[in-house]
């Protein structure tokens, strides 16, 4: 009864309150001394830590049980593979650090979603968040672009990063991805009573992010955004999957065939993703060096990795020479620096590499049984006719869009603490009470 009444109007929906305010602060600069940190630490990630307070305070104010069996398995999977991997690193106390943030990316933050967000308003309120962070960030982008105020890009100062600066060019990419795929799930399934106010608004929204995502530069959020949209299409049903696909592809002929848009960098940017040997870009040179340095890793030490925060330690021992001393990042504000290459930049490799084939079995059995269980109910759900149709859409294309992106990048940067609010709403529609998740 106490969670009964608790529910109803604000009184049951200031708990959103702190997952709301983390993701609109990703938004402030997290760099260094910046106004956007706390100590040197983000204060969106600050916030993701009192979300996970309050989910805490509410279970045991209100008696209930944290997890049921099935999302404590899916969301407790990743502990194993991150336990050993600490225990058995060359100096645990250095790997702590990572134990700390993958903790809280990848098993706090998206069981604190799973239990704060009550309903499919709830879902809704969250999901809007991201595409209002989303839109902030690319008009900030396009402007950058404009203007010539951007990020370097070919040498000239133009590539779109939003608040996020030179030192994470994939902070405005990912943001601007993950609110295009939501609200294209509300173009295609808006919410029972609001389709004719909310379905042109959020086509609308949908197209104009596509600019700001292309003006980003990144081939992998590209290509992630790609497939998510690709996924969020097909599970509407084959007709309006059919219908989507024809309009897209026409106005796709229009708009690059007939109007000639899309800019000579653009389409250097796509033909480079393919180019290794042949005069390669210098940037896809690096990646798929230290994609073969991390597996070499895996090779010496295929069951638990070389430990947490170790790739770095150990890149220099595995890479080949072909690999530069680092980055180039200068523009949007800040001056020449040289950015190390710490990370092989896919999420699979340094997980394989520093967890061994133990963490990432772990890790990537969560991710799968979020995206199967997801597709699962999404389809029961389209034939029960449930009113929370767009809920499934976007959580099911966000969950494939991150699975895809993971493949060109891994965690770092302010925008991280989302990868955890984005595995958290697919944690809630793949594995909550079927009650939660059917409602309006």
């Amino acid at each position: 009864m106490r969670e009964e009444t608790a529910s109803r109007g604000w009184s049951g929906r200031w708990p959103l309150l702190p997952l709301i305010a983390t993701v609109l602060l990703v938004a402030l600069p997290g760099d260094g001394t910046d106004p956007g940190t706390v100590s040197g630490v983000p204060a969106a990630d600050l916030l993701s830590g009192v979300a996970v307070l309050v989910c805490v305070g509410r279970l045991l104010y209100l008696r209930r049980r944290p997890l049921s069996p099935a999302a404590a398995v899916v969301l407790g999977l990743p502990v194993v593979g991150l336990a050993l991997a600490t225990v058995t690193a060359a100096d645990p106390v250095a790997a702590l650090p990572g134990l700390v943030r993958y903790l809280q990316i990848f098993v706090l933050v998206p069981a604190a979603v799973l239990l704060l967000v009550r309903d499919a308003r709830g879902f809704r309120a969250v999901a809007g968040t991201l595409v209002l962070l989303a839109a902030v960030q690319g008009a900030t982008g396009v402007h950058q672009y404009l203007t010539g105020s951007g990020a370097s890009y070919m040498g000239e100062d133009v590539r779109a990063v939003g608040t996020f600066g030179p030192g994470d060019v994939m902070g405005m990419a990912t943001v601007v991805g993950y609110g295009l795929i939501a609200v294209a799930a509300y173009a295609l399934r808006p919410p029972a009573g609001s389709a004719r106010r909310l379905r042109p608004w959020a086509a609308v929204t949908a197209a104009l992010l596509v600019l700001p995502l292309a003006l980003s530069f990144s081939r992998g959020a590209w290509i992630a955004t790609a497939a998510g949209a690709l996924a969020v299409i097909a599970l509407t049903g084959l007709r309006q999957a059919v219908r989507v696909l024809a309009v897209l592809g026409a106005a796709g002929v229009v708009l690059v065939g007939g109007l000639g848009v899309g800019s000579e960098m653009i389409s250097q940017r796509l033909t480079s993703i393919t180019e290794v040997t042949s005069a390669p870009d210098r940037s896809v040179n690096d990646r798929y060096t230290m994609w073969a340095a991390a597996t070499d890793m895996w090779r010496e030490h295929p069951a638990a990795g070389v430990g947490l925060k170790g790739f770095p330690a150990h890149r220099d021992g595995h890479a080949s020479i072909g690999l530069s001393a680092g980055s180039d990042t200068a523009g949007a504000g800040q001056a020449f620096r040289r950015q190390p290459l710490l990370s092989p930049h896919n999420m699979y490799l340094l997980v394989l590499s520093e967890q061994g084939l133990v963490g990432l079995t772990a890790l990537v059995g969560s991710w799968a049984a979020l995206l199967a269980g997801g597709v699962r109910r999404l389809l029961l759900a389209r034939a029960r006719g449930s009113a929370a149709l767009d809920c499934g859409l976007a959580a099911v294309g966000l969950m494939t869009w991150q699975t895809v992106d993971f493949l060109y990048a891994d965690i770092g940067g302010p925008s991280t603490v989302l990868t955890g609010i984005v595995l958290g709403l697919a944690a809630w529609w793949a594995l909550a009470e079927p009650e939660r998740t059917t409602a309006a």
